[in-house]
């Protein structure tokens, strides 16, 4: 089981790195609801299909004010490739150190082939407007998962 934050939780107030080279720390964000996923890599098969999913639902986001930011360890200059290169809309976000996968508990050890090695485990936070976690989903399969935290997040309270 991995560590990291509980449902009811605060969120970590962590920082992340935009693509623009700028920061955002989670706490600036409250106010309003945040789905924050983490992924484990830029223009992968599975990491691809997922942001393209939630840049498709992008508008049903933004119609329910809800953030969408997809983290992972790859340089601000790989997103904007990514972004670029499959019209992605949701921001990206960089955590090149592993702090905020560490502080999420999603860095952790995985196995391919028998080969044992540290990797992201794609997990999903939703972060109320309270900055408190909602709802997590670990060891995500990316087919229909956008749809589900577009509709757990659509059925959290309002103000």
């Amino acid at each position: 089981m991995a560590s990291g934050p509980d449902i009811g939780d605060i969120a970590p107030d962590v920082t992340l790195t935009t693509p623009d080279g700028g920061t955002l720390t989670l706490s600036q964000t409250r106010g309003r609801p945040l789905v924050l996923y983490f992924y484990p890599k830029d223009d992968t098969p599975g990491c691809t299909r997922e942001a393209q999913d939630f840049s498709s639902l992008k508008p049903a986001f933004d119609a329910a004010d809800i953030g969408v930011i997809g983290v992972s360890k790859d340089t601000p200059a790989k997103h904007g490739k990514f972004a670029a290169k499959h019209g992605l809309t949701i921001d990206l976000a960089s955590d090149e150190d592993g702090s905020v996968c560490e502080a999420f508990g999603t860095w952790i050890e995985k196995s391919l082939y028998g080969r044992q090695y540290m990797g992201i485990d794609r997990a999903t936070f939703l972060i109320d407007r309270d900055g408190r976690i909602a709802k997590i989903w670990r060891k995500v399969k990316v087919p229909g998962h956008a749809e589900q935290v577009l509709a757990a997040a659509e059925a959290l309270p309002q103000g």
